[in-house]
């Protein structure tokens, strides 16, 4: 769930003390609001892209409650302004490109596949990212998690200071999160689906070449 966002994404890091304390929060926090587990499949990965071409992620996920600010509002000015630094910036695809990089993030984390997560994280992210892997792999845990939907995409932040650009997005998933010890326990979360709100930010200098966006940081909300 390596490269960059041909469209206009790839992820940035989390604080890496923060994400130490909060990651299972992040990737599988229950909020109150569990339904019963549904025979549906879980909602398809795109394909990994060739490693040579860098994290470059597919934007053409299907759009379910995808949220542009106004235009006239302080963010939508804000997405305009970056806009006009890079003329290849657009915030619809912007969203599409997130919603795929989400569910790549939270599925590679869930795998433990450091390969995809190196090429889509910042470096204090992915340190972060790895040294929970690696705990989770002492402990001979594993986790298992599906995102069954994505209910909505929303921008709901931007900064533009020069020519870095930030952008705040909030996803509303349903969720199956488990960790699971050896003998097949479970240790954390539960095989209901839940619904869990995630906020995660998104980082790129739009004046370089590289159009991969990184992920900078994450909460749960």
């Amino acid at each position: 769930m390596g490269g960059g966002f041909p469209v206009d994404l790839v992820l940035f890091g989390l604080v890496a003390a923060f994400l130490v304390l909060r990651l299972m929060s992040i990737l599988g926090k229950r909020t109150g609001f569990e339904r019963p587990v549904e025979p549906s499949m879980a909602a398809p990965l795109r394909p990994a892209p060739a490693r040579d071409q860098g994290p470059v992620i597919d934007a053409t996920a299907q759009k379910v409650g995808w949220t542009l600010p106004d235009p006239a509002s302080p963010i939508g000015q804000t997405l305009a302004a970056m806009a006009r630094v890079d003329r290849s910036f657009d915030p619809q695809r912007f969203l599409d490109g997130a919603e795929a990089a989400f569910r790549i993030i939270v599925a590679a984390y869930a795998a433990g596949d450091r390969d995809r997560l190196k090429g889509l994280l910042a470096p204090e992210t992915y340190g972060a990212f790895e040294s929970a892997i690696t705990g989770r792999e002492s402990a001979r845990e594993h986790q298992q998690t599906e995102i069954r939907s994505v209910q909505m995409v929303a921008i709901e932040h931007a900064d533009l200071s020069g020519t870095v650009a930030t952008i705040v997005v909030r996803f509303v998933s349903d969720q199956v999160n488990q960790t699971l010890a050896e003998d097949g326990s479970v240790v954390a979360g539960t095989d209901a689906v839940t619904e869990i709100t995630d906020v995660w930010s998104f980082e790129r200098d739009l004046a370089t070449s590289d159009p991969a966006w990184r992920l900078v940081a994450a909460r749960s909300a």
